[in-house]
């Protein structure tokens, strides 16, 4: 994968983010066919996470761009629509997501969603790993607009107490949360975003602890990827092996990845380049099927490459052998359900991480620097 056609997706991003947004918010997805491939996309549903993660994306554009992308309105308009709808939503990922991105993209501290947050981690009860990592990297983006101390201290705990000896993190915590057959798993997502979360929280706050976590957990997910750049799935978190390699989501190719490992290596960990780039060009070259998963035409980044399946039985059969010891597997899975179907479909917020995780170079350096608020007055 080039630089020119790193260049070339960011450009489709901002090209297909315009037909995703409505009246101040973005559709949940817009789904092709497979039938007829020259159809036009059709969106569908509407989704307050996915609109907060395009606004922080948008941030990073010019502003221009944000109002031809936003039919007039800008970025900031974006996050304060978003913090504002929020503050009424029991969704803990959305209120994670709004308090980071009005943090950092708006300037604004969003004092409602940061309190929510912290009743909610100070209850005890189990919340998602995403969640969790998505609260850390709020409180810590927040930390020169108020108090997120305590916010930021509990997320961490939570992560860094629940990491395994393979450096892995499970879907809930505590992962017992997460049902007996799946205590186990724990998927890329929850990789990711804890490792970002970890890297950032090193710099910020001096934290050698948290660096060794956000460490140990990108060489784990580097060490098992795919022959042709694939990130998996679906991780047995005990002994840091592959429960279940499909689908391979085209985000974690472009956006995800990049994201936390770019910012690992910004607060001095492991230079992970060559398994970036080597995953950004599966998007290119997978072997999985000969249709392309990049459409200029359309504006989008189709999906995933999954199994042909019924009811994700792969994954459910994965999980309930690998529960019983782990690398158990039953053989002939990869023939009886071979992976080669493109999902056609593409959401807002993979374009949004597209764009954030590429053109938001210096975050993790602007930490280093930024003071908690009230650290001068107490000096």
């Amino acid at each position: 994968m080039t630089r020119a056609r790193l260049g070339e997706l960011i450009a489709l991003a901002k090209n297909g983010l315009p037909q995703m947004y409505r009246k101040g918010a973005f559709v949940h997805t817009v789904r092709g066919s497979e039938t007829q491939p020259d159809a036009p996309v059709r969106p569908e549903g509407d989704s307050l996470r996915y609109a907060i993660n395009v606004a922080l994306g948008l941030s990073f554009i010019d502003v221009e761009e944000q109002c031809g992308i936003l039919n007039g309105a800008t970025a900031a308009d974006l996050i304060q629509t978003t913090a504002t709808r929020a503050e009424f939503s029991h969704d803990p990922g959305a209120v994670a997501l709004a308090a980071w991105t009005a943090a950092e993209a708006g300037g604004l501290y969003a004092a409602p969603l940061f309190a929510g947050l912290t009743v909610l981690l100070a209850s005890g009860v189990p919340v998602a790993t995403v969640d969790c990592s998505w609260m850390l990297l709020a409180g810590l983006a927040g930390r020169h607009l108020g108090d997120t101390s305590r916010l930021t201290a509990m997320a961490r705990d939570r992560l860094i107490g629940a990491q395994s000896k393979s450096g892995l993190f499970p879907h809930r915590l505590p992962a017992s949360s997460n049902g007996r057959l799946r205590a186990h798993v724990g998927c890329f997502a929850d990789q990711v975003y804890s490792t970002q979360g970890l890297a950032r929280l090193s710099v910020a706050q001096f934290d050698p602890q948290a660096l060794v976590a956000a460490e140990a957990c990108a060489a784990r997910i580097c060490a098992l990827q795919g022959p042709a750049g694939q990130w998996w799935w679906h991780y047995d978190v005990r002994d840091g092996s592959i429960v279940e390699g499909y689908p391979v989501y085209s985000v974690h190719q472009h956006a995800m990845a990049p994201m936390a490992l770019l910012d690992l290596r910004e607060a001095g960990g492991t230079d992970h380049l060559d398994a970036l780039v080597k995953g950004l060009a599966w998007l290119d070259h997978h072997p999985e099927m000969e249709a392309p998963l990049i459409s200029q035409s359309h504006g989008v980044i189709w999906r995933k490459a999954a199994r042909r399946e019924p009811m994700k039985a792969a994954r459910a059969i994965s999980a309930a052998t690998t529960a019983l010891r782990p690398g158990l597997h039953i053989p002939g899975l990869d023939t009886l359900f071979p992976p080669g179907q493109i999902d056609y479909e593409c959401r807002p917020y993979e374009l949004g991480w597209l764009l954030y995780a590429w053109l938001c170079g210096g975050t993790v350096e602007r930490l280093r620097g930024m003071p908690a608020h009230g650290a001068a007055a107490k000096s």
